[in-house]
């Protein structure tokens, strides 16, 4: 029998995605359109990369995740390919920032970096291949400054290794989900659980400490 495969998509406080449209960030789903259609569409548009959805693939190697609330799932169809690490920290650019708050108001100009060339090197199919070469942010880390001192970037402190802490799974189309959860500490993550009759976590760490370490 298959083990299931959890997966992740964080959510701004308000459990709406968004998308990028003549620099405006416009509504693309929220998550109890998610839930009730049970289907996931991509909504990221950055870094010169075709539309996609971006989620975490939930192991006891990556529990974190870059939002403080968001929405479990499982899908029994397969990733078009997966990233050890955001994106962002293979832009050409020399200030990465971490915070997404930071970032929510100018997101046309962040997204609108294009990665350093050699960024396929950490481009896998599968996850099992991504972990034999990259086993933790740490490997990450060293690895991604080598290619950006290489290319005449500015290497990562280690202060931006929250960036590491969570892969990128990426699916280039929409795809069929089973929900399974929700997570955050503010209370419309618990009014969503529970107008679902989901259960509620207070991160996605809990999860997997609970349902996919064994």
């Amino acid at each position: 029998m298959k083990k299931t495969k959890f997966f992740v998509k964080s959510f701004e406080e308000d459990f709406i995605l968004k998308t990028m449209h003549n620099k405006e960030k416009v509504t693309s789903q929220s998550v109890q359109e998610i839930i009730k259609s049970e289907i996931i569409t991509p909504n990221t548009e950055s870094f010169g990369q075709n539309k996609r959805l971006a989620c975490t693939y939930l192991t006891q190697n990556y529990y974190e995740t870059y939002r403080e609330q968001g929405f479990i799932f499982s899908t029994k169809e397969v990733p078009d390919h997966i990233y050890p690490f955001d994106l962002a920290v293979l832009t050409k650019n020399n200030d990465i920032i971490v915070e997404y708050y930071k970032i929510e108001n100018d997101l046309d100009v962040y997204y609108s970096h294009v990665l350093i060339d050699d960024y396929k090197l950490f481009l896998f199919k599968t996850f099992e291949e991504m972990i034999q070469k990259i086993p933790s942010p740490e490997v990450a880390l060293k690895e991604v400054n080598k290619i950006r001192k290489k290319h005449g970037f500015k290497e990562l402190s280690k202060d931006k290794i929250k960036l590491l802490t969570f892969n990128e799974t990426v699916f280039e189309r929409k795809i069929k989900v089973e929900p399974i959860g929700i997570y955050g500490s503010n209370l419309l993550s618990k009014e969503i659980a529970k107008q679902f009759n989901l259960p509620h976590f207070k991160n996605a760490k809990e999860f997997v400490v609970r349902y996919v370490i064994k």
